[in-house]
């Protein structure tokens, strides 16, 4: 497994937000173990957060733009891009104004200043969701589609087609993220003449230049638009080169269109909020089919993490019987809820439970259709999870495990006699003085049956 990352200090970077034309200055931040990304506006009243995913969406004209209690964010996918490409997890994008700076169009200048300040390694794993089996979105609309297959790691394919001649069509492939710095990173956002005549006039792209933008000439341009033009741009004479660009910008690729719209591909599905290993294959990519695709595959990811029912051989002799875990726990039937554990590892444990018409609670609860207290399997994760913590210390059976929170418990299915419990336990933060929080699950029957948030300290009750 990878650990997950984060940059050793702080850096700010300074410019001008393309679509505002405001200066702006923003800061990356190193951010704790299972952060992720999210922005911070240090502009407004109480530095509302708001993190990067795809749920935030709100429009993709020009970028794709994010909100959260009507605080906003825009052109957020260079920034993050930048950080996908150099492998870092947790980071804070504080800025003092609703659209990171431009700089030249491409990641370039934030993949310089986040290695400048410098990338570490963290103690927590980095989740990543394999990809087993096709999924695909697709824009009727556009015949944009985008498709993810299995693959050895994370790997990206663009293919572009605007029906134009002056730009034709293009691929771009990104084999390893390790490429990313020195193949995509430095290739810079690209529009179209009819475009830009639009976005001049409906006061858009203020802080738009020449070095920011690749502009593809895809029609004639009158006199009256070139005047327009060198005004918005500041130039005392532009003109159209053999190759089609205006004002002849070099190109840094033959393909650079290609190259960027992988780099917005990449930005845009860092919206999902969980690394994926498989291969993303983008035909006609946009800003709306890319976060679309995002947000279908992130709500399949907690899905299937909801639904990933652990399978075990029953018949199998256990890691630790119920002697094994009387030896650790304090519980003692029939407050024992555990009947034995299955796996154990540093960050997760995975423990049974056979419920039976015999068990004492049923003599209460609804004896007529006897059902499993909910609060019960609650008690009974929280075990499982004891053993979890109790296990990190040479003399478990001098502590007691202690109840500090329960946060976001569900409760899906009934739990009935006959049924078989399998409880899952995933540390969510490294343990830290005996502190626990976990993500814990219970399945019966093939289904998830309740699942909560847990947090429980141990403490030692007598002396060596």
């Amino acid at each position: 497994m990878t650990k997950q990352r984060t940059i050793a200090e702080a850096i700010t970077l300074q410019g001008v937000g393309l679509h505002t034309g405001e200066n702006v200055t923003m800061k990356f931040v190193p951010a704790p173990e299972n952060h992720g990304y999210a922005f911070k506006r240090v502009d407004l009243e109480g530095e509302p957060i708001i993190e990067a995913d795809a749920n935030y969406v709100i429009n993709t004209q020009r970028g794709t733009n994010l909100e959260k209690n009507g605080v906003k964010i825009q052109t957020s996918e260079h920034v993050l891009a930048a950080l996908v490409g150099l492998e870092i997890d947790n980071v804070m994008i504080e800025l003092d104004s609703s659209e990171p700076p431009i700089m030249d169009g491409s990641s370039k200048f934030f993949v310089e200043a986040l290695e400048k300040a410098g990338i570490v390694e963290q103690e927590a794993e980095r989740e990543v969701f394999e990809i087993t089996e096709v999924i695909s979105y697709r824009d009727e609309a556009t015949g944009s589609e985008i498709t993810v297959i299995p693959s050895d790691e994370y790997q990206v394919t663009t293919m572009v087609d605007f029906g134009t001649k002056v730009l034709g069509t293009q691929n771009a492939t990104l084999e390893h993220l390790s490429e990313f710095k020195t193949e995509i990173a430095d290739a810079r956002t690209f529009s179209f003449l009819h475009e830009l005549e639009m976005l001049l006039e409906h006061g858009l792209i203020k802080g738009g230049d020449l070095n920011n933008a690749i502009v593809y000439v895809d029609k004639e341009i009158s006199e009256v638009t070139m005047k327009k033009l060198e005004k918005a741009f500041k130039k005392k004479k532009l003109s159209v080169k053999p190759n089609g660009i205006l004002d002849n910008l070099t190109l840094h690729y033959p393909n650079e269109a290609a190259r960027h719209k992988l780099l917005d591909v990449i930005g845009d599905l860092a919206l999902i909020g969980t690394r994926i290993k498989g291969k993303v294959i983008a035909n006609k990519p946009g800003h709306y089919v890319n976060t679309q695709f995002a947000k279908k595959l992130a709500k399949q990811i907690k899905l299937e993490k909801r639904n990933n029912v652990p399978k075990y051989d029953l018949n199998q002799t256990p890691l630790m019987d119920t002697t094994q875990i009387m030896g650790m726990l304090p519980h003692r039937p029939p407050f024992l809820l555990v009947d034995k554990i299955l796996e154990l590892s540093d960050t997760h444990v995975v423990g049974l439970k056979n419920v039976t018409m015999n068990e004492p609670f049923f003599v209460g609860h609804f004896p007529g259709a006897p059902v499993m207290p909910g609060v019960l399997q609650i008690e009974a994760m929280a075990q499982t999870g004891g053993i979890l913590v109790l296990s990190t210390v040479p003399d478990p059976e001098n502590y007691l495990t202690y109840f500090m929170k329960i946060d976001n418990v569900k409760f899906k299915q009934q739990v009935l006699p006959g049924d078989t419990l399998i409880f899952k336990c995933d540390l969510m933060s490294p343990i830290r003085r005996g502190i626990c929080h976990m993500q814990a699950y219970a399945y019966a029957n093939g289904k998830l049956v309740s699942e909560a948030e847990l947090m429980a300290q141990i403490v030692k009750t007598k002396n060596d």
